[in-house]
């Protein structure tokens, strides 16, 4: 038997004694505390009892004496004197009622005797303090076996409620002793079980551990063809032996582990090595450009004759469109290097997204006039305005619609967005295109940095592969998500979910 389950068949022992004494300790409070209640509603009832009995008594003489006065006198009963008698006579009807609360089980039918006994002696009462003043009215009161029977029911009711106050000590004082010699009992044996059951755990686990020691030193020691087999034990101790034997096994890997360790940093440093080849190439063509392009204006400006200003304006458009494209790179590598070290930051102000998206789809209306591509902008009409970063808003839409036109010919590009009725304050932005689309490989890494979709990508398209990273690290930055789904010429659909407030989405999460 494993260590485990000797300790759960120990401890489920243990815990049933325990449960035992527990339940043996609420069964006798319960049980005192209803025979408690029991013996005070008896006790209550009897002493009920006697005061209704004083109280039917008096109410008795004076009846009879004012039987007496009104055939000896004239006398007539005063309206105060009529609602003190009915005051009287209902307070022991509430009475005699609050008795039959108290009277349950076996006292039950003498109690209902008393009641319909009770009652009729209680309404002739009634009735003759209401026909006192009234001559014609006849009542003999001076009949004593209605009042009797109502007091030898009542006695009846006493004693027997007597006798049940007696059985119910009885029973406390019997329930007291049973449920002291059970607690006694369970709690020596408690102590008896876990003195056995821990000497023998001890014992067991000691031979257990001693071996478990040998096998780790030896394997500490550099042994490690040495096998820990000699646990008699098929749980936790077993497996912790063969944990052991895997560890010198997992030892020898180690050396595997390292070899592959070291060629996936070659691989980063290969890839770091094709990102500063790109790099080089993507800043060299603007420069190439500027260099060029002033060279021949200074050259130009030399000669004599007349100056083609168009040609020098267009030269100069060269120039600044180089210029531009040359600080935009600079740019995501300054911001790729604060992601990486932690330092960018958002800069919050209130803006109109559809305005921003228009002002990206403005900038980059030459590259669509010369990839052939068609616009479509839908459902950004609509959208709240957002209080985010409005640089790294249109910044990620930049990107994103610069690579749709840079991988589209010919093709349709669109930008939609709605609102999401699952998440409140959060807008959904798609931007679609029919360009040539991506397998689920190039998908995988289409977010890193320094990589690009195919190695062919940068030769055929350029660009420097920091596009995606930035847009994906901004999109996080905002508290939001970038998603791609695309097939191998079926074009891209890059997906942007943003909240209208950084803050606020992050107080939520």
């Amino acid at each position: 038997m494993s260590l485990r389950r000797q300790l759960t068949l120990s401890l489920v022992t243990i815990l049933v004694l325990f449960a035992v004494n527990v339940g043996t300790h609420f069964w006798g409070s319960f049980a005192r505390n209803e025979s408690m209640e029991a013996y005070r509603e008896s006790v209550s009832a009897a002493q009920l009892s006697t005061e209704i009995e004083q109280l039917l008594e008096d109410q008795r003489q004076q009846v009879l004496i004012l039987a007496t006065l009104r055939e000896t006198t004239e006398d007539q009963l005063e309206r105060k004197e009529l609602r003190q008698a009915e005051e009287s006579i209902g307070a022991i009807g509430n009475k005699i009622q609050r008795l039959g609360r108290l009277s349950r089980g076996v006292t039950e039918a003498d109690y209902d005797a008393l009641w319909e006994s009770s009652n009729q002696l209680l309404k002739g009462w009634l009735q003759f303090y209401r026909g006192y003043n009234d001559m014609d009215f006849d009542l003999d009161m001076n009949d004593p076996l209605p009042f009797l029977e109502v007091n030898q029911r009542l006695q009846s009711l006493e004693q027997r409620q007597a006798f049940i106050a007696s059985q119910r000590a009885n029973i406390i004082d019997r329930t007291i002793a049973l449920t002291d010699r059970i607690t006694v009992i369970a709690f020596f044996s408690s102590i008896f079980l876990t003195a056995i059951l821990g000497y023998y755990l001890v014992s067991y686990t000691n031979r257990s551990l001693k071996r478990l020691k040998k096998g780790t030193e030896r394997i500490g020691n550099g042994d490690l063809n040495y096998r820990i087999n000699n646990i008699d034990d098929t749980g936790e101790l077993g497996d912790l032996a063969s944990a052991f034997n895997d560890m010198s096994d997992k030892l020898r890997n180690a050396i595997y582990d390292v070899r592959r360790a070291r060629d996936a940093a070659d691989k980063a440093n290969a890839a770091k090595s094709v990102f500063l080849a790109n790099v080089s190439h993507e800043l060299r063509t603007p420069l190439n450009a500027i260099i060029g392009y002033s060279e021949m204006l200074q050259d130009e400006m030399g000669d004599r004759g007349d100056i083609n200003r168009e040609q020098v304006q267009q030269d100069l458009g060269t120039i600044g469109n180089s210029g531009q494209q040359l600080l935009t790179l600079i740019d995501d590598i300054l911001d790729l290097s604060k992601i990486e070290t932690g330092k960018m930051s958002l800069y919050c102000i209130d803006f109109n997204p559809a305005d921003i998206i228009h002002q990206a789809c403005d900038v980059l209306s030459p590259l669509l006039k010369k990839n052939q591509n068609e616009l479509y902008l839908e459902s950004l009409q609509q959208l709240p305005n957002f209080h985010s970063d409005a640089a790294k808003f249109r910044q990620v839409f930049t990107n994103l619609l610069s690579n749709a036109n840079k991988f589209t010919q010919q093709g349709r590009i669109s930008v939609s967005a709605r609102t999401l009725s699952e998440r409140p304050h959060w807008v959904e932005f798609a931007v679609k295109d029919t360009g040539i689309g991506m397998s689920d490989a190039q998908i995988d890494k289409v977010f890193d940095a320094f990589v690009q979709a195919d190695l062919s990508t940068s030769a055929n398209y350029g660009g420097t592969g920091l596009g995606l990273a930035i847009c994906r690290n901004f999109c996080e930055l905002m508290g939001g998500s970038i998603r791609v789904k695309s097939q191998p010429g079926g074009g891209s659909t890059f997906t942007v979910q943003l909240p209208t407030d950084p803050e606020s989405a992050h107080a939520i999460a």
